[in-house]
């Protein structure tokens, strides 16, 4: 059997395709050979290489919603010449590969795979992760058998309600597995404060880098921080902490450009409370860790998704405290942060966060598919 796996390209689409075809390997008594097609991307790339999955590229257009004539230019591009032609490079491969079934996370890299596999005759299954779908996921949705949703139903909009399961958000089954003592020894924590691991997604976040910034060294008097900043800030990053942090408080600041498989867990095990973006993967391995959450949605994110993610999850669990960008001040930011471990039970909001996962999605979602494809 074959399987082709779709994604935009972002951890957001890649780290969930690769939980999901481990379980397979894992719970299908046949052999199945998988395929990761989608546009050129060194992270996706690298990531399915250590997978030993075979990766084949195909050109995918993107539709930008902001204005100007340059834009319009660009969406004219892509529209009529860059998709079209990606379209075609996925039907030639998708034809001579002759996949059983096409697994897309959807994302605009997703689309030229869809069509040509829609085109050819290959069942197609979705997952959704957001609360508000994407654009990609909302146009192909008549073409999918299944729509997997990471929220549950109720909440997503705009699918056919016959067509939806809900699975949870796909999570490597290892992020589950950290040890705080193993954190400890990792990151060279001493254990004396409440420690705070600050997120940017897979690519960093300048504006997440930024508050750090700002308050250093004062959330530093009260906390041990692990920040993960991204490879191209990292340097700007850690040349402000040297400069702002005393020789009395820099042991307690800990900055890394990328935090690998091994790395994350623990970082997740060791921290008292997460402040990261509003993604669904990140919102869900926040969940299934048990930790509470400061969000900070990413207001370009498309469709506005990941504050309804953020407003979504902390509503269900209230176990997370949503800042939007335009309310993020130093000072405010500070003063939420010192009230949760003042005025709140951090190891209840850690439950309910807790209960709103659904840890085993990835296996759920793999056995759903395996079960497809036998039938």
């Amino acid at each position: 059997m074959k399987i082709i796996l779709a994604g935009g390209g972002t951890g957001g689409h890649t780290f969930p395709l690769i939980a999901v075809l481990r379980e397979i390997k894992k719970h299908s008594l046949n052999a199945i050979d998988f395929l990761y097609l989608g546009p050129k991307d060194q992270f996706a790339y690298e990531a399915f290489l250590k997978e030993g999955i075979e990766t084949s590229f195909c050109n995918a257009g993107k539709i930008r919603r902001y204005g100007g004539f340059t834009v319009f230019f660009d969406n004219f591009i892509d529209l009529f010449f860059v998709t079209p032609i990606g379209i075609i490079k996925a039907f030639i491969k998708i034809y001579f590969y002759m996949p059983d079934l096409i697994f897309s996370k959807g994302g605009y890299g997703s689309f030229p795979v869809i069509i040509a596999g829609t085109l050819l005759g290959v069942p197609i299954i979705l997952h959704e992760s957001d609360v508000i779908p994407g654009k990609t996921n909302k146009t192909l949705a008549s073409f999918a058998f299944k729509i997997y949703t990471a929220f549950p139903e109720k909440n997503v909009s705009s699918f056919p309600l016959k067509k939806m399961i809900q699975t949870g958000n796909p999570i490597r089954e290892n992020i589950l597995n950290g040890s705080a003592q193993k954190g400890k020894e990792i990151f060279n924590l001493s254990f004396k404060k409440p420690t705070v691991l600050f997120l940017g997604g897979s690519q960093g976040s300048v504006r997440i880098n930024d508050l750090v910034i700002q308050i250093m060294p004062e959330i530093l008097k009260n906390f041990e921080v692990i920040h993960q900043t991204g490879s191209e800030d990292l340097e700007r990053v850690k040349k402000y902490a040297r400069g702002l942090i005393g020789k009395d408080l820099i042991s307690d600041y800990h900055a890394y450009a990328f935090l690998n498989e091994d790395e994350i867990k623990n970082a997740y095990a060791v921290s008292d409370i997460i402040v990261a973006r509003a993604g669904s993967g990140t919102i869900f391995e926040i969940s299934a860790n048990g930790k509470p959450s400061i969000l900070i949605p990413l207001p370009e994110a498309a469709q506005n998704h990941q504050l309804k993610n953020a407003l979504t999850y902390a509503k269900l669990t209230e176990s997370a405290i949503v800042i939007e960008e335009k309310n993020l001040t130093p000072n405010f930011f500070l003063a939420e942060l010192k009230n949760i471990f003042q005025f709140k039970n951090i190891k209840k909001l850690g439950e309910q966060a807790r209960q709103f996962s659904v840890p085993n999605s990835a296996e759920i979602t793999a056995k759903d598919i395996i079960k497809f494809l036998e039938s």
